[in-house]
C-alpha cells in the first residue's frame, strides 16, 4: 500500500471519516427526510402545528425509552454515563414539545421500526452507532423541516415564531449528542468494529427513511417524486 492508499484508509477509520460517508452513501435516504415530505408523513397527511408537535413529542419519547433500556444494563461506564445524559435531553425535549399541545400522552403500542431495532443492540459500540450517529443525523434533517414548518406558520402569531425557536434548540442540542456519540466512537473502534459502526448507524437512517416512504406510499404518494431540500 503506498502512502496515498495508507493515508486514505487511515481516515475511514475515524469520526469524521464516519460521517462523511454515512452523509454521503445515505445522501438519498437523508434527502427524503430533509424535504416537506417527511412533514407529509409525519402528520399522516396535511400537516398542521397540533399533528407535527404530536409526531414530534412521540419521537422524544420513543428516544427517551430506548436510551433508558441502554442505560439500565450498559457495562462501559464511559457509555452509560452519554446514555443517561441522553435520557435526561430526551426527557427534557420531549416535555417542552408536550408543552405546546393540550394534553398529551404517548401513544400505546410499540416503538416504530428503527427504535425497535435499536432497542434490540446489544454491544456498546453498536448503540454508539445507532442512537448517537445514525439517529442523530436524522433527526438534524427532520427538525430542519420542522424548524421551517413554524417558521412559515409564524406570521398568523399563534406561537409559530416560539415553536421555531423550540425546534431551533433541540437541533442543536442533538448536534451535540451527534458529536459525542463521533467521539464516543473513536475512543472505542478498532480497525474492524468502524465497519460494525457504519453499518448499524446506516441501517438505522434506512429504516427511517423506509417508516417514512411507507408513510407516504399510504397516503398514495410516491415517496420519490417531490421538492429536494
Amino acid at each position: 500500500m503506498d502512502s496515498d492508499d495508507a493515508t486514505a484508509a487511515e481516515d475511514e477509520r475515524t469520526p469524521g471519516g464516519l460521517r462523511t460517508r454515512l452523509e454521503s452513501d445515505y445522501a438519498g435516504e437523508l434527502a427524503l427526510l430533509g424535504s416537506d415530505r417527511f412533514r407529509t408523513a409525519a402528520a399522516d397527511g396535511t400537516p398542521s402545528p397540533e399533528t407535527l408537535l404530536a409526531a414530534a413529542a412521540e419521537s422524544e419519547h420513543a428516544a427517551r425509552v430506548t436510551f433508558a433500556e441502554w442505560a439500565a444494563d450498559e457495562s462501559d461506564d464511559g457509555a452509560r454515563d452519554a446514555f443517561e445524559s441522553v435520557v435526561e435531553q430526551e426527557t427534557e425535549h420531549r416535555e417542552r414539545v408536550a408543552a405546546e399541545l393540550d394534553g398529551w400522552a404517548p401513544e400505546d403500542g410499540g416503538p416504530g421500526p428503527m427504535h425497535a431495532y435499536l432497542r434490540g443492540r446489544e454491544a456498546t459500540v453498536e448503540r454508539i452507532a445507532g442512537g448517537m450517529v445514525g439517529r442523530p443525523l436524522v433527526s438534524l434533517r427532520t427538525h430542519a423541516q420542522l424548524i421551517d414548518f413554524f417558521e412559515r406558520e409564524r406570521e398568523e402569531g399563534d406561537g409559530s415564531a416560539r415553536r421555531a425557536s423550540l425546534f431551533r434548540d433541540l437541533r442543536a442540542e442533538t448536534a451535540g449528542t451527534l458529536e459525542e456519540g463521533l467521539a464516543l466512537l473513536g475512543e472505542r473502534c478498532g480497525d474492524g468494529e468502524w465497519e460494525t459502526a457504519e453499518l448499524v448507524a446506516g441501517y438505522t437512517i434506512r429504516l427511517a427513511h423506509d417508516d417514512t416512504a411507507d408513510a407516504l406510499r399510504s397516503l398514495g404518494i410516491d415517496p420519490g417524486v417531490g421538492d429536494e431540500p
